[in-house]
């Protein structure tokens, strides 16, 4: 090779390697593993449904809610009132059994009697757990207070007693809306969830609403349409 064109070669080979440095920089070189992904791909956190029943159980409705949600493969949390488990100890057990949470609603539903004092409050919790656990095998540790509401006492107490206070930010309408179809019931669920990435939503079991059992396979569809996560409590 004549020496006037080392100069041009070796300018060549450094112009080739610095593209190839270049190139291989900005990652077109194929991934082993794959890749992180950036903050802008990130992707968003999984949005989760409870489905709650308070008020039960009841021997049809409970039933009828239980089938749906063993064809659904869904669980849900069931606040029971211990005074209407009396004739009903296998729905239950089949709650149980069945995967689903239970917790406490109170022991006889009757207001006047259970706030009337910090201690018959307590003693209706206490009386309403040892149903459960008789039933079940299982203490309870969720509550969920009678007519909702706020009673700063009281939680702190039920707190200090292990329990975990649970609302709900959604409802069906089955206890607010008078003599409602299950049409209105599932528009009032999908209306009152709409936005929310974490729903809690209230319904309930007792022997009268027969409207929320006949929702509840609509309503659950929704949420499945929606990619919502069923998570139990």
């Amino acid at each position: 090779m004549q020496k006037k064109y080392i100069p041009i070669v070796i300018f060549c080979l450094a112009l080739v390697l610095v593209l190839f440095a270049h190139l291989h920089g900005r990652g077109l070189a194929a991934p082993v593993f794959g890749f992180a992904l950036s903050s802008e791909e990130e992707e968003e956190p999984a949005r989760e449904v409870y489905l709650t029943f308070d008020d039960g159980p009841s021997t049809v409705v409970t039933g009828r809610i239980l089938d749906t949600l063993k064809e659904e493969g869904v669980k849900a949390t069931f606040f029971v009132v211990g005074e209407r488990v009396g004739g009903r100890e296998e729905t239950l057990k089949r709650i149980a059994d069945e995967g689903h949470a239970i917790g406490v609603h109170s022991y006889s539903h009757r207001y006047g009697e259970i706030y009337s004092s910090d201690k018959a409050f307590l003693t209706d919790v206490k009386k309403c757990a040892a149903v459960i656990e008789k039933i079940t095998g299982e203490k309870p540790r969720l509550y969920r207070f009678p007519g909702g509401g706020r009673h700063e006492k009281l939680e702190a107490a039920l707190r200090s007693e292990g329990y975990e206070i649970v609302w709900w930010n959604a409802v069906c309408g089955d206890e607010e809306i008078p003599n409602a179809t299950a049409q209105t019931l599932v528009e009032t669920a999908v209306k009152t969830s709409k936005g929310k990435a974490r729903v809690v939503l209230l319904m309930h079991d007792s022997a009268y609403r027969k409207a929320t059992a006949e929702a509840l396979p609509k309503i659950i569809d929704y949420f499945k349409e929606n990619d919502y996560v069923f998570k139990s409590l």
